[in-house]
This record gives structure tokens, C-alpha cells and sequence, in this order.
């Protein structure tokens, strides 16, 4: 295993990280009968060398990290860089399993403190290293926030603090205003190869200010870049709510990168593990991990053999041209806050755009 340090931080944290979204959330269709299957994941990452570990508080309304608390145990405070999140009230809004709507949210400071020292109880610690303002928006963003979160690291209960961007893909403007107005450790967000943006745009403004990384999430594209289906392969779980051309354009996007995949001898699922960790900004990878198996493969991909430039513009041009595949075959919208529909047409996007201002953010 290979580790990077985040930029500004003293945090030096393993290529691939281990989240245990999938056992602690019903999402992927686990319960509460498998929660044991995913702590032995979480303490066979361990022995790979994993030492980033990132959950949730609103994972199964606290369930998982829990979970996350057994690996502590094992491994001993010190030998992790904990991560988890914050800002979904689920304590008044538990949810509905098996829904995909977003839950009600709250980032004021009394519910902000009282979300830390709970999952500081459930996690069994007395500091978290990484802790992440949950799918946050523009006008959750705000002063208070901001020294609600600084006071807490200068108590010592929260080492740095960062920005998970979400639930679906987008929010570019969170994740710049994150990097270049508030100097956060991190940014994660989906991103991968055949969803680049805003993951790309975010790696770029990382690297130009110097500070701040990226931590991938979702980096095989819901499957797609695991070699896991085909056409008529068909969902139960969150991916029932992809749209069909993600499934369809998917099979035969992959296609187009068969040959690289070919030139470094890996898996399809490695490819996707390697092209991320060339981004020099991008921290560590995020993938779903369900089996011991796909544990080892994306442990075995972090190995430094990256990709070339040439195969990196190769790619992207594949990417700015839909691989050739016309316009149904285009990623993705992106979800944006600024734009009045609620959506934008998921397309790069250079510089740092000056008129983001959110609520209260001077």
C-alpha cells in the first residue's frame, strides 16, 4: 500500500480508502444481518494496509459508525486516520428504507456540536481527523459554521475538517468555494473516468492553490468500470435510479479504453483506481467494496504504476468528444445550486469563477 499526504495537513493517509457506506446504509440492500461480513472488510483492509477509514454518522442513523468503532478498537487509535461526517438530522428524520430522498439537514452550531460529541461516543474516540460537512449546499455555507468548526479544532475533538459533496453528482460551486474561500483539508466528490467533472475541475484548483485534496468517491461509476454487467443486468438497490444510458453508453464507453486497460495488465476495475490516483492532488479512492476479493483487487491497483500523459489526454479527449458516441451518450448532469433548474450540462469548466458568494460568506 501507498500513502499520501494531504496537502496542509499532517494526515498521511493509504491510495485506497475504506468506507463502510455499503454495510452501513441500506442503499446497497445490507441490513443489519451483515454488519459483521463488513467489519471483518473493515479489519481485512487493515492487514492490506489501509489506514484511511471513512463513514457517516447519518449511516444508518448512526449505525455504522458503530461498525467503525470495532476496527478502532482492533487496530488502536493511532494507527487510523478516522474520518466520518456530519449534517443530516437524522434524529428527527430518520428516513424511509429504501428511498432516495435527501433527508432534512442542519449545520447550525448547537446541532453541529451536539452531531460531534455523538458520534464521538459511537466511534468510542475523543477526536475525529477528518470531519466532513455532509452534502453540503451554498446556503448552508456560512461565518458560523466556519468558527463553530474552527473552535472545535482548537478543542482538539476535530484534527481537520473538509466537504463531502453530494448525494448525487455536481455541486462544483460547494466544492470551490470549500478549496479557495474556507481552505479545507479535502473535497470528496464522485469522480472517476467516465464522470470527470467537477472531480477534474476541483483536482485542478487544488494543485494551483496549493493546498487542499481530493478524495474520489463513486471511482467506478456505480459498477460500469468493473466489468460487472450488461444490458440486461437490471437493480434493486440505488442504482435502479441511474438513468438507462448510464448502463447502455457505459458498455461501450469501456470498450474504447479496453486497450489501455490491456497495455498495464490489469482489471477494468484497476484501470479506474489508477487513472485517479495520476491526478497529483487526488488524496485517496473511495470504492464500494463488498467482497474480499474486490478488496484485494483495488488494494493490488495501488501499486504507483500510474497512467502516461498520453494516456491521460487520450481519455480525456474520449471524454470532451462523449468517445464518439454522440449526445445520448454524454455523463451525467451535474447538480447545481446556482443554476435555476436545479441541474447544468455536466461539461469542463476552467479558471475559479469569482461571483460565487454564498449566504453569509463574505
Amino acid at each position: 500500500m501507498r500513502y499520501r499526504v494531504i496537502p496542509g495537513t499532517d494526515l498521511r493517509v493509504s491510495e485506497l480508502s475504506f468506507g463502510n457506506f455499503i454495510y452501513g446504509s441500506f442503499m446497497w440492500g445490507k441490513g443489519p444481518a451483515d454488519e459483521p461480513e463488513g467489519i471483518r472488510l473493515q479489519n481485512q483492509a487493515l492487514e492490506l494496509g489501509v489506514n484511511f477509514f471513512d463513514t457517516a454518522d447519518a449511516y444508518n442513523n448512526g449505525r455504522a459508525e458503530e461498525m467503525l468503532a470495532e476496527t478502532l478498537r482492533l487496530a488502536g487509535r493511532d494507527k487510523i486516520i478516522l474520518a466520518t461526517k456530519f449534517g443530516y438530522d437524522f434524529y428527527s428524520d430518520p428516513g424511509v428504507e429504501g428511498s432516495h430522498k435527501e433527508r432534512q439537514q442542519n449545520f447550525s452550531p448547537v446541532f453541529v456540536q451536539k452531531a460531534l460529541e455523538a458520534s464521538l461516543q459511537r466511534l468510542r474516540t475523543d477526536h475525529i481527523d477528518l470531519w466532513q460537512a455532509h452534502n453540503i449546499k451554498l446556503p448552508q455555507m456560512n461565518d458560523a459554521l466556519v468558527d463553530t468548526l474552527r473552535h472545535l479544532q482548537q478543542q482538539g475533538k476535530i484534527r481537520h475538517w473538509g466537504v463531502a459533496l453530494g448525494p448525487a453528482i455536481g455541486w462544483r460551486e460547494e466544492g470551490v468555494v470549500a478549496l479557495r474561500d474556507w481552505h479545507v483539508a479535502t473535497v470528496q466528490t464522485v469522480f472517476n473516468i467516465f464522470e470527470q467533472h467537477p472531480g477534474r475541475e476541483l483536482c485542478e484548483l487544488s494543485q494551483e492553490l496549493g493546498g487542499g485534496g481530493i478524495i474520489s468517491r463513486v471511482p467506478h461509476s456505480s459498477g460500469i468500470l468493473q466489468d460487472l454487467y450488461n444490458e440486461n443486468t437490471t437493480f434493486t438497490d440505488h442504482r435502479k435510479f441511474r438513468d438507462r444510458n448510464w448502463l447502455v453508453y457505459g458498455l461501450k464507453k469501456v470498450e474504447k479504453i479496453r486497450s489501455i486497460q490491456k497495455n498495464h495488465g490489469c482489471t477494468l476495475g484497476q484501470l479506474a483506481i489508477k487513472w485517479l490516483l495520476t491526478w497529483p492532488t487526488l488524496v485517496s479512492v473511495q470504492p464500494n467494496i463488498s467482497t474480499a476479493a474486490e478488496l484485494r483487487e483495488f488494494a493490488d491497483a495501488c501499486d504507483g504504476n500510474l497512467l502516461s500523459h498520453a494516456e491521460m489526454l487520450e481519455i480525456q479527449d474520449l471524454v470532451e468528444n462523449d468517445f464518439g458516441l454522440g449526445l445520448e451518450a454524454h455523463a451525467c448532469d451535474l447538480k447545481s445550486s446556482l443554476s435555476p433548474t436545479g441541474s447544468t450540462r455536466s461539461a469542463y469548466q476552467k479558471g475559479q469563477p469569482a461571483e460565487i458568494n454564498p449566504v453569509g460568506h463574505t
